[in-house]
């Protein structure tokens, strides 16, 4: 790793947060502690309370905490999608209400997008808002929407109409957890994972204006500067966890002796393990490359590279898992060298947020230029 692709303080950054996560074993106090070191707001702007640095910084933070062990999926969330999209496009009220506790770690925001009948179209969100005086009314569904139980308020993608042409377009609304109307099931998951998933149910939501955030005809602008974060920090989520999978079967390998050689000798062990290695390495410089364009302000190059990361870091993650729990035999399911789990875990990264599938027709469409199917 050069200073050409890793800037000397984002490797003392790096180094760092390592240090810090592998002294952590409470996933109850992790989040706290972070982010009292500056680690969960190191994105958000320094005015607000955040460390003033980017995706990059935050993406990088999330990698290391993953390769830990420790990985924070609200990290995803809250300071990457809600906090950027605050910090961009919110009012100065929402963004002294909202930013410093995000940074501090006091207080967290869900994100509600995915709806049980629109999937990965997110033209066919039906939930929506309407004005009533000088209120909203929000009404609709969503589902697997991470950590509603411990978030303060949920950022909700509706649909508002549009007075000149009637059509539906998307806005995005900050709905406290208590508001009446506001109601959440529990989705019940054969994943493991510290963070719950809820469908989460919105009758007749009220809502005052200022619960609006941003230009209510900005729309997908403001939508796409919250999911090419999410597509970056995901990326990031998933080659920690590839990293932490591949540390355990290597330190394994070296020990584990059958014959007269540890079983990394044998290149049909060795082999494999190099080969996630180089994925991983290679996922993580488009994570990168992806993270620097986001922070320049390219958003439409961030969104082409965010995908590649989100496809290339999910495909190395779940090949780093497999390999890592087939190198330990029948040790690798068990729950005392903790891999089997990541083999449901590591499937998250690529259904979530956006299968793997639909990045490649991204790729297709807006890439490739090649013709729409749908």
């Amino acid at each position: 790793m050069t200073t050409l692709i890793e800037p000397e303080e984002h490797q003392a950054l790096r180094k760092a947060v390592a240090a810090f996560a592998k002294s952590h074993h409470d996933t109850a106090s992790i989040w706290q502690d972070a982010a009292e070191l500056g680690y969960i707001g190191v994105n958000l702007p320094e005015a607000y309370g955040g460390g003033g640095g980017g995706i990059t910084e935050l993406s990088l933070v999330l990698e290391e905490l993953g390769t830990a062990g420790n990985p924070l999926l609200m990290m995803i969330v809250s300071p990457a999608i809600c906090g950027t999209v605050i910090a961009r496009f919110g009012t100065e009220a929402q963004k002294r209400e909202w930013l410093p506790a995000l940074a501090d770690g006091s207080r967290l925001m869900a994100f509600g997008i995915t709806e049980p009948d629109a999937g990965s179209n997110s033209h066919r969100i039906t939930t929506t808002a309407r004005r009533d005086g000088a209120d909203w009314l929000l009404t609709g569904r969503k589902v697997f929407v991470s950590g509603v139980d411990i978030a303060d308020a949920t950022l909700i993608v509706g649909r508002t109409e549009d007075a000149r042409t009637g059509r539906l377009k998307p806005c995005l609304f900050i709905v406290p957890r208590d508001a009446p109307g506001f109601t959440r099931h529990r989705i019940d998951m054969e994943l493991h994972s510290e963070e719950k998933q809820f469908e989460l149910v919105l009758d007749d939501v009220r809502l005052p204006a200022d619960a609006l955030v941003g230009d209510e005809d900005a729309g997908l602008l403001q939508l796409f500067a919250g999911l090419n974060p999410e597509r970056i920090m995901t990326a990031a989520f998933a080659i920690g966890m590839g990293r932490h999978a591949l540390a355990r079967a290597v330190e394994y390998a070296r020990e584990r002796t059958v014959w007269k050689v540890p079983i990394g000798a044998h290149q049909a062990v060795a082999h494999p393990l190099a080969q996630a290695h180089i994925e991983l390495e290679l996922a993580r410089l488009m994570m990168q490359k992806a993270a620097h364009l986001y922070d320049a302000g390219d958003d439409v190059g961030a969104g082409e590279a965010a995908n590649m990361a989100k496809y290339a870091a999910g495909e190395a993650c779940v090949k780093a898992v497999d390999q890592a729990v087939h190198t330990l035999g029948g040790n690798g399911l068990t729950r005392e060298f903790g891999l089997a789990r990541l083999i449901t875990a590591a499937r998250v990264a690529r259904i979530a947020p956006v299968s793997r599938e639909m990045i490649l027709n991204y790729v297709s469409h807006q890439t490739l230029g090649l013709p729409k199917s749908y």
